[in-house]
């Protein structure tokens, strides 16, 4: 079973936010694989289904981005998964607009919802994938930046982002992560 959580805020307010992305992501995987996220819970919305023979469980979590932890505990407890059944989908600054980076672990970077997972994992080892928003302009704070819309310009390049972690999936399901990273990064 693979466990695929989208990082995003709660809410109407956030839609379309740079810190959402991890959301939208998560909501064009669920609509390309035909799962409905449907199955209400506290801590997470769920959609459970199968992809390439794979049996999937989409995740956008219902706490706020900084304890995201919580969810994938919850997660990882109901569904019996290890971390390495995990794939956690999120925004980074440090990357480009439009930049994927994929990893099998590694530290939270200084990024508040992967520290809330390694928290609540008590490890670091499980796969993410970054999608780059950029660095805020110099009049912007992080804050601002995290939490604002894309600009008309980057809003195509983020939609092609975002349908390239479809592709980086199936890759990523049918020959590993590692033929995935070296395809994709």
């Amino acid at each position: 079973m693979k466990l695929i959580v989208g990082l995003g805020n709660p809410g109407s307010k956030y839609i379309g936010t740079r810190h959402n992305i991890g959301f939208r992501a998560l909501d064009l995987i669920a609509s390309r694989w035909e799962i409905k996220l449907s199955e209400k819970r506290p801590k997470a919305i769920l959609g459970i289904g199968s992809h390439l023979n794979q049996e999937v469980v989409l995740v956008k979590p219902r706490t706020f981005m900084n304890n995201s932890g919580e969810a994938v505990r919850y997660l990882t407890d109901r569904f019996g998964a290890n971390a390495t059944d995990l794939l956690v989908i999120y925004d980074e600054m440090s990357l480009p607009v439009g930049k994927l980076r994929l990893r099998a672990t590694g530290s939270d970077a200084g990024h508040n919802g992967i520290k809330s997972i390694i928290s609540a994992l008590q490890t670091d080892q499980f796969p993410r994938l970054r999608l780059g928003i950029g660095r805020p302009k110099e009049n912007l704070n992080q804050i601002s930046h995290v939490i604002g819309k894309f600009s008309d310009c980057e809003s195509p390049l983020i939609a092609r982002t975002v349908a390239t972690v479809v592709d980086l999936l199936d890759t990523m399901f049918l020959e590993g992560i590692d033929k995935a990273m070296n395809t994709y990064n």
